[in-house]
């Protein structure tokens, strides 16, 4: 599986609440609209950044710490955003990201700035960065979450097969 988008880059310790404000946890319910507000707090540009289906949200240690939230995951999928890259993610969050079909990549993101064309090879393991031609290690991901990215999540995995076969 292959994933191609261009940087989008943010620091470390990006919590749920910088991912999607608390402030429209009630106010908002539909996600396409609550993606309109990703990461105002912090960048109130931030959707102006993404290309939907074309940008990679590259962070530094810690990512998604804080509550367990299931709309920030969700807010960035439905953001366009393909994938995240990030040193380390809150273990909360990164399970709430695969149960969607969200996918997130642990590996050395100092190397990459913003903007920085980018190419994810899950088979290979790498995250190739065609702006600076470097080539990036990332920790391999067990073959069920792959499996779940392929079929857009737990939910439609297991309506597709009927079961999780671990």
């Amino acid at each position: 599986m292959e994933f191609k988008g261009a940087a989008v880059k943010l620091g470390d310790n990006i919590n749920t609440d910088f991912i999607i404000s608390g402030r429209y946890k009630f106010s908002i319910t539909d996600i396409n609209e609550l993606a309109k507000h990703i990461m105002e707090d912090i960048d109130p540009e931030f959707p102006k950044k993404i290309s939907p289906g074309a940008s990679i949200l590259v962070a530094g240690k810690n990512f998604g710490m804080g509550s367990s939230r299931e709309q920030a995951p969700l807010v960035i999928k439905a953001s366009g955003i393909v994938a995240v890259l990030a040193q380390s993610f809150a273990r909360i969050f990164f399970r709430n990201a695969f149960n969607i079909g969200l996918l997130l990549i642990e590996t050395d993101t100092s190397r990459i700035s913003e903007r920085d064309s980018l190419s994810i090879d899950l088979d290979r393991g790498v995250v190739r960065n065609f702006t600076t031609a470097e080539e990036l290690k990332i920790k391999p991901l067990p073959s069920v979450m792959q499996e779940f990215l392929k079929e857009g999540g737990v939910i439609p995995f297991i309506k597709k097969h009927g079961e999780l076969k671990i």
